[in-house]
């Protein structure tokens, strides 16, 4: 079984003790200003005293951000605890919340604190001075009766021991209590500084927020990136692996005549199933980032969209400007899959697709007169349509009555 160190209530106050003679330097500037009035002409009227209260408050609370950068790098370089920085949207002086909060710590919680840590350095200064009893008694007790009789009873060493162990141990306790509150007190400054002098929680929320939106826009920008990276290197590599083997069997077909029946079917269905092979991996390099999205907008790729579709698309684009890359992206994801999934299930006749910049809101509308009654939870795409739409604060509605028309609306922010 382990003991417990007698000395660790001690080891533990080291920094709070260090921490508090930093604090009191700290706030004895302002606590000096306050004091200057009263001390030097005495205000007596109204006047005088609103003057020495107002006076020495404003420059404090002018002040306010250098003193609390001070107790932030105190409480960062001896307690080791990190206090963030308010946003500079929160602004400063008694005009903000925050500079508010600081002002009443400098001013109330701090002052409380340094008070409550002069009490323990007494505290713990007189324990000390009771703990060394037998150290300081000897020179006392040379003084001669004058002093030993009245403090000690007599001279009977009995009892002065007993007098003398007990202020020894009441001097020891002290000395705990006194460290016990060192430890308490840095605690409560801490935590005090914490909330007074660092952002709030709604401030933590937004910022968190913006933080949250910063790294999830750079997810979706890397995956665009990603998707781009994979359809260079599907059209530059395979694809033209493919086409290649198109073109010889093809030129085999051509030229070798006189091979038996069975090997030039068996490269007539090879040449075949080439070609096939090149119109899905040409839709599968589409579908991931068509090049043409990069080289001419999204006009021209939606219109590409637009004329391999096997049924009657209207198209109508209005862009006075390119949006961002990622967002294009997206709207141009958006009209494919829709089309997509009206060719699969609506039984349309036709569909009409608009995109158009209203303001800093790029709006997509899909409609067509299919049967209706789509539904998202179905699994028909609509689901990963409307994630992948909000993954850039877009807003994704649809109206698919049975029996139809089904209308998808889509806003995207044109910038990110």
């Amino acid at each position: 079984m382990r003991l417990p160190n007698p000395l660790r209530p001690f080891q533990r106050a080291a920094r709070p003790f260090t921490s508090a003679a930093a604090g009191m330097l700290a706030l004895l500037p302002g606590l000096v200003l306050l004091a200057v009035p009263w001390q030097t002409y005495n205000p007596t009227n109204v006047l005088l005293i609103l003057v020495s209260v107002v006076v020495p408050f404003g420059i404090i609370a002018y002040c306010g951000p250098w003193l609390t950068a001070v107790q932030r790098e105190r409480i960062r370089a001896i307690m080791r605890v990190e206090i963030p920085e308010v946003p500079e949207e929160s602004g400063s002086g008694l005009r903000s919340r925050a500079g508010r909060r600081q002002v009443v710590y400098h001013l109330v919680t701090g002052p409380l604190i340094v008070l409550g840590n002069v009490l323990a350095a007494a505290l713990a200064a007189a324990a000390i001075i009771a703990g060394l009893f037998y150290a300081w008694m000897p020179f006392v007790w040379s003084y001669g009766d004058t002093v030993r009789g009245p403090v000690f009873n007599g001279e009977n060493p009995k009892v002065l021991f007993n007098t003398g162990l007990m202020i020894t141990l009441g001097g020891l306790t002290g000395l705990y209590v006194s460290a016990l509150l060192f430890i308490a007190l840095a605690r409560t400054d801490v935590h005090a500084a914490s909330v007074l002098l660092g952002p709030s929680r709604e401030e933590l929320l937004a910022r968190k927020v913006e933080d949250l939106t910063e790294s999830r826009a750079g997810v979706v920008d890397a995956a665009d990136a990603e998707r781009r990276r994979i359809e260079r290197d599907l059209h530059d590599g395979a694809q033209q692996r493919l086409v290649s083997l198109a073109v010889n069997l093809g030129l085999a077909k051509a030229t070798l005549t006189d091979l038996p029946e069975d090997a030039r079917l068996v490269i007539e269905k090879a040449h075949y199933e080439a070609k096939e092979a090149i119109e899905e991996l040409s839709s599968l390099v589409r579908g991931l980032h068509p090049a043409v999205l990069d080289d001419r907008g999204l006009d021209a790729a939606l219109s590409g969209v637009a004329a391999r579709a096997p049924l009657p698309v209207r198209l109508t684009v209005d862009l006075p400007s390119r949006v961002s890359a990622t967002v294009e992206a997206i709207a141009y994801f958006v009209v494919s899959e829709a089309l997509a999934n009206i060719v699969k299930h609506a039984q349309a006749s036709r569909t009409d697709v608009t995109v158009e910049q209203i303001g800093g809101i790029l709006l997509i509308v899909v409609s067509d007169d299919g049967l209706g009654g789509a539904d998202p939870s179905r699994g028909t795409g609509l689901d990963g349509l409307a994630k992948r739409v909000a993954s850039v604060d877009g807003k994704f509605s649809l109206s698919s009555p049975v029996g139809g028309p089904t209308v998808l609306s889509v806003e995207l922010p044109c910038a990110l």
